[in-house]
């Protein structure tokens, strides 16, 4: 009777120890959409034509990304780049060639892309397997003209992408490889690149988890070969 006793109390605990967990679970997504939508309110700010005009559609939604216009290179080839990533090594947007590939601006400073970087790791395990590729480009200031400076904010660089557990190449912005792309006017910048390598999405400002995906998915359904 003790050890039957003993079992069915393990069994309580074991089972409200699971509940708890649920609700921790069910508070935490609850936070971090409530934080998504007050960064979204706070980096995507509609654009309004100087003629007082509206760029919605038909169905009141905005044209392009976070509220703003579509993107110039929105249906272009995205202009390629060759940049060192945080362990010194050369990378080129043209090594990934016939995969879908996400290029991302962010800054080790910005709050938004601290919440990004987790679901763009989830992703990049997720969707590896079907040629999904992400970079990480930093746009964190650098120092050109200290040599000693400049080293020491590279390896801040890494070792803060390292305490991220960024599973994807960093990239560190010291050509200015974000001007052909527009320049960036907020953070995070994302552009989403099909097997073609041309731009199909793109975004500016802390967007939902679920259209990061539905974008990743328009790149990897789009540009392969016929």
């Amino acid at each position: 009777m003790k050890r039957n006793a003993v079992v069915i109390v393990a069994v309580i605990i074991a089972v409200g120890l699971m509940v708890w967990a649920g609700v921790l679970n069910y508070r935490h997504r609850q936070q971090q959409e409530a934080a998504v939508k007050q960064l979204q309110s706070m980096t995507a700010q509609p654009a309004t034509p100087s003629d007082g005009s509206s760029d919605a559609g038909a169905d009141g939604s905005s044209a392009g990304f976070g509220g703003f216009m579509e993107h110039p290179l929105q249906g272009k080839m995205a202009p390629n780049f060759t940049l060192k990533d945080t362990e010194g090594r050369n990378v080129s947007l043209a090594d990934y060639k016939g995969k879908a590939v996400i290029v991302d601006f962010w800054a080790t400073w910005c709050a938004p892309c601290k919440i990004e970087i987790p679901w763009l790791e989830q992703f990049n395990k997720q969707y590896a397997g079907q040629g999904l590729q992400i970079l990480g480009v930093s746009e964190d200031n650098l120092n050109m003209d200290n040599k000693v400076e400049l080293a020491k904010e590279k390896q801040d660089i890494a070792d803060k992408a390292k305490d991220l557990k960024i599973n994807y190449p960093v990239l560190i912005d010291d050509a200015n490889v974000s001007t052909p792309y527009g320049g960036v006017d907020g953070l995070p910048t994302t552009f989403f690149i099909d097997r073609s390598g041309k731009v199909v999405a793109s975004t500016v400002g802390l967007v939902s988890r679920d259209e990061i995906e539905a974008n990743i998915k328009k790149a990897l359904g789009s540009g392969g070969q016929s």
